[in-house]
């Protein structure tokens, strides 16, 4: 884990998207109570609940279960599509995210997209952005197992090493909103920031918590990297 202090500690951040880049968490819930009312049946807040964070064919045999009467992937498509709806019409940036976003940009700072919503949604989420802060996207219909499985966060490494190979986990931070989420991102070894929102996080050993994005910039970012590295050569001097 060491690194030349020539290279700046933190190479990457990697971003979660519903939740915690923009609220779409209420678009979710709204096509999830439509598509199983029309089949005769009922959707609570708390069910929803169980779905934040989660891939999208995990909540499709949620809501099958729940009487929804369709294959998983015409489940998968009826949401994306109301969903990718209400977000042409209105991008519901969640506070701080936009400005933590420039400032990262603007300071050289790669960022990549992990989220368990598919490319259609994410492109369109992305195509609203002013400037091309990610550089590149891994979403729910490009992985073999989502979130909470940790596929997604490992793939985003692996994908910035391509260009440079001296990137590891211990140089990526990842914003988290989900329990789903936060658990993928600590299992892949990257330092996980949660920042709850719909549903309350867990206190964690491996996760720092804060409240919200607002007035965070990129030095509180490199910090968490340079913590991780200073308790990493603590460690390596103490055995």
């Amino acid at each position: 884990m060491h690194s030349s202090p020539s290279q700046p500690l933190l190479k990457a951040v990697l971003w979660d998207m519903d939740g915690t880049l923009v609220d779409t968490e209420p678009y979710w819930i709204a096509a999830e109570r439509e598509l199983v009312e029309s089949h005769g049946g009922t959707w609570s807040h708390h069910q929803a609940m169980q779905l934040v964070g989660q891939s999208l064919l995990h909540s499709a045999a949620v809501l099958q279960a729940a009487g929804v009467r369709l294959e998983a992937r015409e489940i998968v498509d009826t949401l994306s599509a109301q969903v990718i709806a209400q977000v042409r019409k209105e991008v519901p940036w969640r506070p701080g995210a936009r400005e933590l976003l420039d400032q990262l940009h603007e300071a050289g700072i790669r960022c990549a997209l992990v989220t368990m919503s598919e490319g259609p949604l994410a492109g369109v989420v992305v195509e609203s952005l002013p400037k091309p802060y990610f550089e590149f996207m891994v979403t729910g219909d490009t992985v073999t197992h989502g979130k909470p499985h940790p596929e997604a966060y490992l793939t985003a490494v692996e994908r910035l090493r391509l260009e440079d190979p001296s990137v590891s986990i211990h140089h990526c931070v990842a914003l988290e909103d989900s329990i789903p989420g936060a658990t993928a991102a600590i299992a892949s070894g990257v330092i996980t920031v949660g920042i709850p929102h719909q549903v309350p996080l867990p206190e964690h050993p491996q996760m720092i918590m804060w409240p919200t994005l607002v007035g965070r910039a990129a030095p509180d970012l490199q910090q968490l990297v340079a913590d991780r590295f200073a308790a990493a050569n603590l460690l390596e001097g103490a055995n």
